[in-house]
């Protein structure tokens, strides 16, 4: 696992009932908790960059491996993969680590969850952070995400509901989205793990045309051989990546998408109206155009939900932890430093 500094990172395991979280670690283990939650389809070493860095601060560094993915729990239903068990799962790995409140710290559908944690268990988030997600999108379901579409970029009677295709591909046809991924989960990954590209800036996403072009690939029946961006992942960390999801498949990682309506119903019972007061930080990428908060109004909720809210812009793409570690650091590290003082070692 390649990384940025010489802090070891270790591997445990956390068990809350029936569940099993796999997680890494990093940093003293008394000091103050920061948790990061990956996204669709990664691991826990989508954060190998961040925590032997936060870890040679003094924090404990913490990345799990989210449920169905890794050597986490996987699981058969599309509803154990809604918002509310997985924010369960992270509360209980609160208490395995024996803290009271953390650092939040989301990307992809981490986002919701570490959103969802602040949201919901205000009292055990000292502080939250996204890259690429905003609040009040993704964890509110997916109406109030497709309201926030761009119609400057997608006019609703080409993109009916924009960048966002993608998403109901996988509710109209689950299992045909679902198998040319499982064909051959190394060249998913290493197809899909790219750097941003600004060429793309102001034009429709790849994912607003997923159902036209017949499935992801264009309907092929496995991702395509493309060449490693070496800028974003490592051979090892594809390696690493592959053989996790060939092992458990992509089943887990795609039902995240099936959730939208519970999801939508609990976030409506999140604590004091959705309105965070804790210090926020949202970490835009410039060439995330799934993802787009540079131009479009995506991040407005979040701006009138949060209290303390902290934003900056990356040039970078979507898999902005791995494009961006140093920049992603800094920024992380800044605000930590400036706005939660009191969490610093």
């Amino acid at each position: 696992m390649s990384s940025l500094a010489n802090e070891p990172v270790t591997e445990h395991t956390a068990r809350t009932g029936t569940h099993v979280t796999s997680y890494l670690a990093a940093g003293p283990k008394n000091g103050p908790l920061v948790i990061f939650t990956h996204g669709w389809p990664e691991l826990a070493i989508s954060w190998r960059h961040q925590l032997p860095v936060l870890g040679a601060l003094g924090f404990r560094a913490i990345a799990p491996d989210m449920r169905g993915y890794g050597r986490s729990t996987v699981y058969t239903r599309h509803a154990d993969y809604a918002q509310e068990p997985i924010v369960a799962d992270m509360i209980g790995l609160l208490d395995h680590l024996g803290g009271e409140r953390a650092v939040w710290v989301g990307h992809d559908w981490g986002s919701p969850v570490a959103w969802n944690v602040a949201s919901h268990h205000p009292e055990r988030c000292r502080a939250v952070a996204s890259l690429c997600v905003p609040y009040r999108t993704l964890e509110l379901g997916f109406e109030p995400t497709v309201a926030l579409v761009d119609r400057t970029v997608y006019p609703k009677e080409q993109y009916p509901v924009g960048q966002w295709d993608y998403m109901l591909h996988y509710q109209e046809k689950f299992a045909a989205a679902t198998a040319p991924m499982d064909a051959n989960p190394y060249n998913l990954v290493r197809a899909i793990f790219r750097k941003g590209d600004p060429a793309g800036f102001r034009k429709p996403a790849m994912t607003a045309q997923v159902r036209a072009a017949g499935g992801w690939f264009g309907g092929l029946s496995a991702a395509p051989d493309l060449p490693r961006d070496d800028d974003v992942v490592s051979e090892e960390d594809l390696c690493a990546y592959a053989a996790a999801l060939t092992r458990n498949g992509f089943f887990g990682p795609n039902s995240y998408y099936m959730n939208h309506t519970a999801n939508a119903g609990y976030g409506a019972k999140a604590k004091n109206g959705g309105r965070l007061d804790m210090p926020a930080l949202f970490i835009a990428a410039r060439y995330d155009y799934t993802c787009e908060s540079v131009t479009s109004r995506l991040a407005e909720p979040m701006r009138a939900f949060c209290a303390d809210l902290t934003e900056t812009i990356l040039d970078g793409g979507h898999w902005l932890a791995q494009e961006r570690p140093r920049e992603v650091n800094a920024a992380l590290i800044r605000w930590l430093a400036t706005r939660v003082p009191e969490v610093w070692p």
